[in-house]
């Protein structure tokens, strides 16, 4: 036992709570690399989009993985946007204006989308035509995806971001030596109260990123049947 629980018996309980919060943390952020490769996968499948995949830095902080997700996102908005910028280039207003609305039934926009693909890509398919109408001419760039982005810099700029990924390869004391550099107990409960504030948002912007681009994959397949 730290010589500090003789003076807050609760460390040991903090200590563990600290534990299992930082590896939420990092399941949340392993579920965003995959999702985000997932879909640096369909991209340059269908869209003929050149983005490199993305891994973990297991030897790097929280803020440094935040911080690879978050580049990987802009790049994927910036192929997105090009692709939005052709679209509203190559139809007609009323056609284009039809993609943004949320009313309009996706089947119509996919078939708006198939008019001009071809000219775009340099070849015309319905999956490419889908991938195009779900990331495009929907709420997942502008929404969803901007919110992950959001909460992944926010993490990277709390108290959180300089902890490093790999402590869970350590005891549960060096650990918190490892996240807080002591374990005094005001510090445990900040740690815990950072942890639990930030991870509220992060479950909830990872689940929808992953839902969101989940049906991105499933669409793509069933055009493609």
């Amino acid at each position: 036992m730290a010589q500090s629980d003789f003076l807050y018996p609760e460390n040991p309980k903090r200590r563990q709570e600290v534990n299992r919060l930082h590896q939420q943390l990092l399941d949340c952020l392993s579920d965003s690399f995959d999702v985000t490769n997932k879909l640096t996968e369909v991209l340059n499948t269908h869209l003929g989009c050149r983005l490199a995949s993305i891994e973990m830095k297991r030897d790097g902080t929280i803020k440094e993985n935040c911080d690879i997700i978050i580049q990987a996102i802009m790049k994927i908005q910036k192929e997105l946007q090009k692709v939005d910028e052709a679209l509203k280039d190559k139809l007609e207003p009323t056609l284009y204006r039809k993609l943004q609305d949320i009313k309009e039934k996706e089947t119509e926009k996919i078939a708006i989308v198939q008019q001009v693909i071809s000219v775009i890509l340099g070849e015309a398919t319905s999956a490419a035509s889908a991938v195009a109408v779900k990331l495009v001419g929907s709420n997942i760039t502008t929404g969803i995806i901007n919110k992950l982005v959001t909460v992944l810099a926010q993490i990277g700029a709390s108290l959180l971001g300089s902890i490093g990924v790999a402590v869970l390869g350590l005891g549960i004391d060096m650990i918190v030596r490892a996240i807080l550099g002591a374990v005094e107990k005001t510090q445990l409960q900040a740690a815990i109260k950072s942890y639990e504030k930030h991870l509220v948002e992060f479950k909830s912007a990872s689940e929808k990123y992953n839902h969101a681009i989940t049906e991105v994959i499933n669409l793509v397949k069933h055009q493609m049947k």
